[in-house]
């Protein structure tokens, strides 16, 4: 059987940091809504048979109306998100459980909305090392941290990174892990602390990028305009 990979969007958040008056996902960079620019980028990707979008809930049509403007004719699903990230995760396994247990998907990719410049190669890349390995994420090393005790501060010595998405892991894995996490009342602050709890896969990092900046703060809005501008500039898009 041909199994495929799913590209999941994260939309279901808030804009209270970046100082939004609603959901920070719909603000617009360099023409789009923020987080058409991930699916976008997941609908060409020749690894990603399916694309969902995770919105949150009470903008189920905000959500349809925005991919529908902006993606004419793109086949995005749809899901309803939770409260928490984690729900939202754990709302989509759901969608998907019953492709997931017949083996028609075995890769499930999840990015985050909020990170709209992260490129094809790095989707491309956590797909094929999750089906290699088990499990996927991009990742940047921190340097000059230390630890404070008593006032007094220590260099840290050991490899420290600042993980990112997309993550990408096995369906069948992923699937359990949230299964068991709701058993237990778990939850995880991104889809990796969730897997690395609950299986024993092997979650490998891959470089990530300084550009592939998380839109959190009122500052990082226009930073990721003009990344966004420059990028589509460079690229000859209209």
């Amino acid at each position: 059987m041909h199994s495929d990979a799913v590209a999941v969007v994260l939309a279901a958040g808030s804009g209270s940091r970046v100082g939004a008056d609603g959901n920070k996902a719909y603000l617009t960079l360099d023409g789009r809504s923020m987080l058409v620019w991930s699916l976008d980028t997941a609908l060409r990707i020749p690894e990603v048979a399916r694309t969902v979008l995770v919105f949150r809930q009470g903008e189920s049509e905000l959500a349809r109306r925005t991919v529908a403007r902006e993606l004419p004719g793109a086949a995005v699903e749809f899901v309803e998100g939770g409260p928490t990230r984690h729900q939202s995760e754990r709302n989509v396994l759901r969608h998907l459980s019953g492709d997931i247990e017949s083996g028609a998907v075995d890769v499930i990719l999840i990015h985050d909305a909020a990170r709209p410049l992260a490129d094809a190669g790095m989707f491309t890349t956590a797909i094929t090392m999750a089906r290699d390995v088990g499990g996927a994420l991009p990742a940047l090393p921190v340097t000059g941290l230390a630890r404070v005790s008593g006032g007094d501060a220590d260099p840290l010595t050991e490899d420290v990174v600042r993980v990112q998405t997309p993550q990408a892991f096995r369906a069948r894995d992923v699937l359990e892990a949230y299964r068991c996490a709701e058993r237990d009342g778990f939850e995880g602050t991104d889809t990796s602390s969730c897997v690395e709890r609950y299986t024993d896969i092997r979650v490998r990092t891959f470089p990530g990028s300084a550009a592939n900046l998380k839109v959190t703060y009122p500052g990082d809005v226009a930073v990721a305009h003009h990344l966004l501008t420059a990028q589509n500039r460079a690229a000859g898009s209209p």
